[in-house]
């Protein structure tokens, strides 16, 4: 058996991009920043690293997050993780890995767009659809 199982507890650094598809399907883009705290084996003093993990939300779960989170909402996501490649214009090859939301739960923190609904937080079984890769 195979698992690809991702859990993140952070905050997201802006505020959500919503994205509709000629299908329909409601997307929601946005950011989340994790810290880790460490001690330098050297020098024994105690430091930070941030990680900041792009994640796609669909569905429900998209209409959820666009609706209600902001820049600073603290989040617990459970999802999976997504690798897309493409060649840019001169052919070189890129790489985007990206966490897909299964489920999404709102901590607190930011300010929130809305009073949120309990029953709007429920996890969603969504199907998933390719995401065309914008070039940067």
């Amino acid at each position: 058996m195979d698992v690809n199982k991702t859990v993140l507890l952070g905050n997201l650094i802006k505020d959500p991009i919503a994205k509709t598809l000629s299908s329909g399907s409601e997307l929601s883009l946005f950011t989340i920043a994790t810290n880790y705290v460490y001690r330098d084996a050297k020098t024994k003093e105690k430091k930070e690293s941030v990680e900041f993990h792009p994640v796609v939300a669909w569905g429900k779960i998209a209409s959820v997050a666009n609706k209600y989170l902001t820049k600073g909402s603290k989040v617990y996501v459970e999802g999976r993780l997504k690798t897309s490649s493409w060649d840019d214009k001169a052919g070189q090859k890129h790489y985007k890995t990206e966490i897909i939301a299964g489920e999404l739960n709102m901590l607190g923190g930011g300010k929130r767009k809305e009073e949120t609904k309990q029953e709007e937080l429920a996890e969603e079984n969504i199907t998933i659809e390719e995401v065309p890769v914008e070039e940067k």
